[in-house]
């Protein structure tokens, strides 16, 4: 399981996602602001948008909401101008870390990025010092109440690439390209997901623990809070118990 599930299904335990309901919200309406700028306003021709305007339905966000941040997006009401920003960097014990922003001023953003890395143990490097060690990938996250044969079965028919048992949850991974119709193959079927959404899964994992693992936990955990950063990806691993007890 990567670092970054992990590091969602503790947070998810723990409340932390109801708490920061409102910083949610801000990062999903930029995201619908921006797959509707880029792809159209039409969920059912836009994948990337269609996955946003679920995401936030998944969070509860309110009709309103959701219609005006497309309409931002596609011109029909005045928005702010966003700007995509990838920043790479290493965390605490070497750990390759991905920060994927979305900003109205680059100097503000790359600035309070490069900090939080600096106050917890980490640095930021040159573009292409660690994406390199991550594949995109279409993941999606269903409950271990569910039949393992048949869900096997059914995603690999509908084209995913693998179908994993890891310790807390099933994860079916799919190519980009067909993330949205393995989706909905599972649904038909009957297969609820606790998540469903492109992410980048690191190739190999870096050990934490004590004072490392600590570190990484904070890094991970401030530049998520930041209003600008939309998704941070991490080749962190760190036991359940450990975490369990640094959070």
């Amino acid at each position: 399981m990567s670092g970054h599930n992990k590091w969602s299904t503790i947070k998810h335990k723990k409340g932390a996602a109801d708490a920061k309901r409102g910083k949610v919200f801000t990062k999903i309406i930029k995201e619908i602001t921006v797959a509707a700028k880029l792809g159209g306003g039409d969920p059912n021709g836009n994948p990337r948008l269609r996955s946003a305007v679920d995401k936030a339905k998944a969070e509860n966000m309110p009709k309103d909401n959701i219609e005006r941040a497309i309409k931002k997006g596609t011109g029909e009401l005045e928005g702010v101008n966003y700007e995509e920003i990838v920043y790479e960097g290493y965390g605490p014990g070497g750990v390759a870390v991905l920060v994927e922003c979305m900003t109205d001023n680059r100097n503000r953003t790359v600035g309070d990025v490069r900090s939080t890395f600096t106050k917890c143990n980490g640095n930021m490097g040159e573009t292409g010092c660690v994406s390199w060690m991550f594949d995109k990938k279409g993941l999606i996250v269903v409950s271990k109440d569910a039949d393992f044969e048949k869900l096997f079965e059914v995603a690999l028919e509908a084209g995913a690439e693998d179908v994993a048992d890891e310790e807390e949850q099933y994860e079916v991974l799919t190519d980009p390209s067909s993330f949205m119709e393995v989706r909905e193959a599972l649904e038909k079927a009957g297969f609820a997901h606790e998540s469903a959404e492109i992410t980048m899964i690191p190739q190999t994992m870096v050990k934490l623990d004590g004072k490392n693992a600590e570190n990484m936990l904070k890094l991970m955990d401030r530049l998520e809070d930041n209003d600008d950063v939309q998704n941070v990806y991490a080749n962190f691993d760190i036991s359940m118990e450990e975490m369990e007890k640094l959070m």
